[in-house]
């Protein structure tokens, strides 16, 4: 009976569709604001602008989607990141802040704040709690990279950049990846770019590992192997590249205007995308877990 349950299992991974998209919640259910996500321990997947603006919405793992929290004055949320206590905190573009949530009493605390931020976009997070976030002027086509400390000091790594947007540390910490934008002789230049960290966690100098020819992009997270998913927004399509920057490939998440996405599920290969166009959450399988589910869930 074993074996024939063993077989079973390994038939049905087997024969698994990885990489193809199907709608999760209902459109319309979230604003044209749709960002975020990222799942908890329990695979619930947190995504900001439920039903309106200044909210972050729980969805389940079946779709089912409710108000978390509503944001207090007119702070806003973007990217969302988890820390290893099970601790949110969010990226705030209006009030120049990123957020700390409790998990267990919804309390909102403003956990880091720099008047000299534009607007803080997405949020990455070092295996020792340090946070990066990309900060990207829209009106000017300019952007800042910012690390924030584990007590919420904040010091700025880059300036004078075109604009930031998703931003990954990769699985052994090392290296920090980070997509802008960028006017450059009347052309624009989609770079993705690696940046050593150091041991004091700033950055060393940049390398381009990527340039995409069209369309824009919006987040990035990686799988354990620290390959990048990043949504194409404009395209419809996630696109994954290794750590070097080669394209694996492209997939459809039925809409044009993907923004963010994350991993979650059972097994952490279920990967979730927020798209504007249709303001709903898609799902697709991948063939590795997340970077993040697997911190979640290191004995899997």
């Amino acid at each position: 009976m074993l074996q024939f349950a063993l077989a079973l299992l390994l038939a049905s991974q087997t024969d698994e569709k990885l990489f193809v998209a199907t709608p999760l919640t209902q459109p319309n259910e979230f604003t044209p604001g749709i960002e975020g996500p990222q799942c908890d321990r329990d695979g619930n997947i947190y995504v900001v602008n439920f039903e309106k603006q200044q909210t972050i919405g729980k969805v389940t793992p079946q779709g089912k989607a409710e108000l978390f929290v509503t944001l207090p004055g007119k702070s806003t949320g973007n990217g969302i990141v988890f820390n290893q206590q099970g601790t949110m905190f969010v990226a705030d573009y209006v009030e120049h802040n990123v957020l700390k949530i409790d998990m267990a009493t919804g309390k909102i605390d403003v956990f880091a704040h720099n008047d000299q931020m534009n607007q803080p976009n997405d949020l990455a997070i070092h295996p020792n709690g340090t946070l990066y976030a990309s900060d990207p002027n829209w009106d000017q086509g300019t952007g800042q990279l910012w690390k924030i400390d584990t007590k919420g000091k904040t010091e700025r790594l880059a300036e004078g950049m075109g604009t930031t947007n998703g931003i990954e540390v990769s699985p052994d910490g090392k290296t920090l990846h980070l997509c802008e934008t960028a006017k450059v002789d009347g052309e624009t230049h989609r770079n993705v770019w690696s940046f050593p960290i150091n041991a004091d966690g700033s950055v060393g100098e940049k390398k381009l590992i990527h340039r995409f020819p069209d369309f824009g992009f919006d987040g990035m997270r990686c799988d354990i192997d620290g390959n990048l998913y990043i949504t194409r927004h404009g395209k419809g399509t996630v696109a994954v590249l290794t750590p070097t920057g080669k394209l694996l490939r492209e997939i459809d998440v039925l809409g044009n205007k993907p923004s963010n996405l994350c991993f979650g599920g059972p097994d952490g290969r279920t990967v979730y995308v927020t798209e504007v166009e249709h303001t709903r959450l898609v799902q697709f399988r991948a063939d590795k877990p997340g970077l993040a589910w697997k911190r979640w869930n290191p004995g899997k």
